[in-house]
């Protein structure tokens, strides 16, 4: 089911970054949450899960300013393998760190531009979030079977 037109334009620059690497990650084996909360006071835009069992932190920038106020990012590194960003074509690129990763994006799809290092999680983190990653996707299903269950909880 897609999105209807008022949908589609009621997107957020960010949300429409978003759903463009969502699209992106399923096109590399990767399924993917948005709006994620790997630990308590940490909400990460994208957190994908790949087919090997790693961990990618992505988060949205739309715009200069946007990344600039970011102060929490470096709180997301020790919850993934890999971190990246993920921007528009129109955003100033040279502002990121270069030892994150990148992907260009917009609302119907986005490219992997820049692969960062990897920095391996530890076992039992990856465990812990694997475990989280599944609960939260399966929770979100539900809802949207049955968007009235679960009100009293």
């Amino acid at each position: 089911m897609g999105l209807s037109e008022q949908q589609e334009m009621d997107l957020t620059r960010g949300q429409s970054i978003a759903r463009g690497v969502c699209r992106c990650l399923e096109s590399l084996g990767f399924a993917s949450l948005t709006e994620f909360v790997p630990a308590r006071g940490l909400r990460v835009d994208i957190m994908a899960l790949g087919p090997k069992g790693e961990v990618w932190i992505i988060e949205c920038k739309s715009g200069r300013s946007d990344f600039l106020s970011d102060q929490k990012w470096h709180g997301y590194l020790p919850w993934c393998d890999r971190f990246f960003w993920a921007v528009d074509r129109d955003f100033p690129q040279d502002i990121l760190p270069s030892d994150t990763g990148l992907f260009l994006a917009d609302p119907y799809g986005g490219e992997l531009i820049h692969m960062p290092q990897a920095t391996p999680l530890a076992a039992a983190r990856r465990k812990s979030l694997t475990c989280l990653f599944a609960r939260q996707a399966a929770l979100r299903l539900a809802r949207l079977r049955d968007p009235g269950a679960g009100q009293g909880l």
